[in-house]
C-alpha cells in the first residue's frame, strides 16, 4: 500500500512554544520504521506551524504572499531535519522541493513514484509551491499525483471536533463527518480548499494524533480510528 502521511509542524514541537523537539522527531521516526516493516510505501508532507505561521507577521505589514512563502520555508526546515533523523536509523529518504532549492532535489511526480518503488521515504516540502495554499492542500494534491491509497493527517489532537478541544472541555468529537459538514461548519482541522479537492476526487481523509503510535498503525490497517472525512 502507498501511504501519504501529513505530519503537522505543531506535532513536532512537543511541549515547546516553537521549534523542534528532538525526542518527538525520534518518536515519529520509530513510527515510520514500524510502518515500513509492514511493507508500505511512505510519502510524507510536513507542515511548518512549529516555526512560522503565515498569519504571524501580516498584521505587522509583511506582505501576505511573502508571509505565506515564509511559512512554506518552515516546511523545508522540518523536512530536512526529519530526513537526517531517518538517516540516523538507516532509513533511506529523499526531500523533494518543487521550487528547486539548491541543496534539495526538485519535486517531480515520476521521480517521486520511482523513489517510493525503491522503498525510500519521500518527504515533500513547500506545499503546492504557491502562496495562499496550505500544506493541507499540498497533502491532497500530492496524494492525487502519487496515486496514494491511504491518507492520514497526524497532528496534536486525536481527531476532528466541533470546536478546539484544547480550549473547550465540552468539544464533541466526530468519528466520521462529510466533506460538506467540514466546510459548512468551517472546522479548522483542515483548510477548505483541501477538503473541496478531496471531495471532488472522493479521497478519504483520516485525522488522528501523531503521538498515538498504535492508533496510527491501526489506521494503516484500515481500522476506523481517529476521525474520517468522507462521503456519507
Amino acid at each position: 500500500m502507498r501511504l501519504l502521511l501529513k505530519i503537522s509542524g505543531e506535532a513536532l514541537k512537543g511541549e515547546q512554544i516553537f521549534g523542534i523537539a528532538p525526542e518527538y522527531v525520534e518518536e515519529v521516526v520509530k513510527t515510520i520504521t514500524e510502518i515500513k516493516k509492514q511493507w508500505h510505501e511512505i510519502a510524507i508532507v510536513v507542515g511548518g506551524g512549529n516555526i512560522y505561521r503565515w498569519s504571524n507577521l501580516i498584521s505587522a505589514w509583511v506582505k501576505s504572499a511573502d508571509s505565506h512563502n515564509l511559512s512554506m520555508l518552515s516546511t523545508v526546515f522540518n523536512g530536512v531535519v526529519l530526513h537526517n533523523f531517518l538517516e540516523k536509523v538507516w532509513v533511506e529518504s529523499v526531500v523533494l522541493d518543487p521550487l528547486g532549492i539548491d541543496f534539495l532535489e526538485q519535486y517531480n511526480k515520476d521521480s517521486a513514484k520511482r523513489y517510493l518503488e525503491e522503498w525510500k521515504v519521500v518527504i515533500c516540502v513547500w506545499g503546492t509551491s504557491n502562496p495562499y495554499f496550505t500544506t493541507d492542500t499540498g497533502w491532497v494534491l500530492r496524494s492525487l499525483e502519487l496515486e496514494c491509497e491511504k491518507m492520514i493527517k497526524a497532528t496534536k489532537v486525536d481527531g476532528i471536533y466541533d470546536k478546539d478541544p484544547m480550549k473547550h472541555a465540552d468539544a464533541k468529537k466526530y468519528d466520521s463527518i462529510s466533506y460538506e459538514s467540514v466546510i459548512e461548519q468551517n472546522l479548522k482541522i483542515l483548510d477548505q480548499t483541501a477538503v473541496s479537492l478531496a471531495k471532488e476526487n472522493n479521497q478519504v481523509l483520516q485525522v488522528l494524533k501523531l503521538e498515538d503510535r498504535e492508533t496510527l498503525l491501526s489506521a494503516i490497517n484500515w481500522e476506523k480510528v481517529g476521525s474520517i472525512i468522507c462521503k456519507l
